[in-house]
């Protein structure tokens, strides 16, 4: 079970996707934990909110975007 990803948390791709038109860096949300946090639903958006796609990935294909920043006892999870 992955405990640092949550519902609507903000990630960028780790990993090029060529199949679904998806590379490295792009941004996208999660919309549902899958497997008991095996795995995460995300969708990715444009800049108007549509929905351009939406695929099951591993915590390894993805990282959590921070908007604040992270307290030093927090700091060894993230680098996890």
């Amino acid at each position: 079970m992955n405990d640092t990803v949550k519902l609507l948390d903000v990630v960028a791709l780790t990993v090029n996707l060529p199949q679904y038109n998806l590379w490295r860096g792009q941004v996208g949300t999660i919309v549902e934990t899958l497997a008991n946090g095996a795995a995460f639903e995300v969708e990715f958006s444009d800049r108007n909110g549509r929905t351009y796609q939406s695929l099951g990935l591993h915590p390894e294909q993805i990282m959590v975007l921070r908007f604040e920043p992270v307290a030093p006892d927090s700091a060894e999870m993230v680098r996890a």
